[in-house]
């Protein structure tokens, strides 16, 4: 009999032991869900010198370093979404590989990608592209602004 129970126990444990690597497997592949507003905007404005401000409309919350726009969270309930400055190459690059992001509306569609954020962008990509906008910008300006940063 305890030689039955040791190899049932056994047994149970190789079952348990391969639901477990399941499980992980399974985790690991899933996709991280996407940032939401209020992640969004923490990251936002935890970058040196950057201000917020609804500048057009109280659903329109606006991201500037030194003044200058580098993203645009829309709050509404229809749309929510984030508009980044872009490298137009990698803008390209980035609607062809990803549906969640397409030319911004109401914004140069060269430099400007929209990114549905109700859609499956992980947050690793979503805070690479904000920091893409940011760099670009901070770039953008003149030194004497830049070392203030």
């Amino acid at each position: 009999m305890q030689k039955q129970n040791f190899h049932s126990i056994q047994k149970d444990l190789h079952i348990w032991s391969h639901c477990l690597k399941m499980s992980i497997v399974i985790f690991c592949s899933a996709k991280i869900t996407a940032m939401n507003i209020e992640e969004i905007r923490e990251y936002c404005i935890s970058k040196p010198g950057v201000s917020e401000g609804f500048p057009f409309n109280d659903t329109a919350l606006v991201f500037k370093v030194a003044g200058k726009m580098f993203a645009l969270l829309d709050l509404s309930e229809e749309a929510r979404g984030i508009s980044l400055k872009c490298d137009p190459e990698l803008a390209i690059d980035l609607r062809e590989q990803h549906s969640e992001v397409t030319p911004a509306w109401h914004f140069n569609k060269q430099h400007w990608n929209g990114v549905d954020i109700k859609g499956s962008v992980s947050n690793t990509l979503l805070k690479e592209w904000i920091d893409h906008s940011y760099t670009i910008v901070v770039d953008s300006l003149p030194k004497s602004k830049r070392e203030f940063l």
